[in-house]
């Protein structure tokens, strides 16, 4: 595996992605980010007008859990979002081990906001617990994170998609960087107004049901 030891950090225990109701309490709230990783972008010079970059890179850090179990001999999911510190560049490195417990850290990914996901940014940054969610696949018997976004909607829908999908605690210091895209972007849908029957349908639907 590429990458070095680094000194080894105590494991904390993360709060996962419950259920529970969301509801957007501010209009100048907070809205999506979507992650990828340096390999996968563009020059940064070189981004979609109205997508905004997060101000920092951030690395993901993967856990993987050994099992005394019958069907299963080790569980993988990610375990936290960090500041990424490393040079640019940089590849994956194990920075847990242990009998039971080792933790990967995969540097290099860039957090983006879209506009069109503003009202995701805003269910999650308004959520009792803000989520960074990362979709990650098994590859070479190993756990590797894909793809983030701190969209609640744009998480869903890759759940919904039978992808393997972690919540993971949002660093603070993003969260007012996110409001403030989301208070410049979030575009309420308009009410609908209420059509009433006009003398005309009633009449047509008194002829449907045999009322007259």
């Amino acid at each position: 595996m590429p990458g070095t030891l680094l000194a080894i950090i105590p494991k904390q225990q993360a709060s996962r992605q419950g259920k529970h109701c969301l509801e957007i309490k501010y209009l100048n709230a907070f809205p999506v980010a979507r992650w990828q990783r340096l390999a996968h972008n563009a020059r940064m010079t070189e981004i979609t007008p109205g997508i905004h970059l997060a101000p920092y890179r951030v690395a993901v850090i993967m856990e993987r859990v050994k099992l005394d179990h019958r069907w299963a001999t080790e569980r993988w999911e990610a375990k936290g979002v960090v500041r990424d510190v490393l040079p640019e560049g940089s590849g994956e490195r194990v920075i847990v081990s242990d009998e039971r417990i080792t933790q990967i850290l995969f540097p290099g990914f860039v957090l983006k906001l879209h506009p069109d996901e503003a009202e995701g940014y805003l269910y999650n940054i308004t959520s009792p617990q803000p989520k960074v969610f990362v979709m990650w696949q098994l590859q070479d018997a190993v756990a590797r994170p894909e793809r983030l976004t701190v969209s609640y909607h744009e998480g869903a829908r890759w759940m919904d998609t039978s992808e393997t999908v972690d919540g993971v605690a949002l660093p603070p210091d993003l969260v007012p960087w996110i409001g403030e895209f989301a208070a410049a972007h979030y575009k309420p849908e308009p009410k609908k107004k209420k059509r009433y029957a006009s003398s005309k349908d009633k009449g047509v639907a008194s002829h449907r049901d045999g009322t007259s």
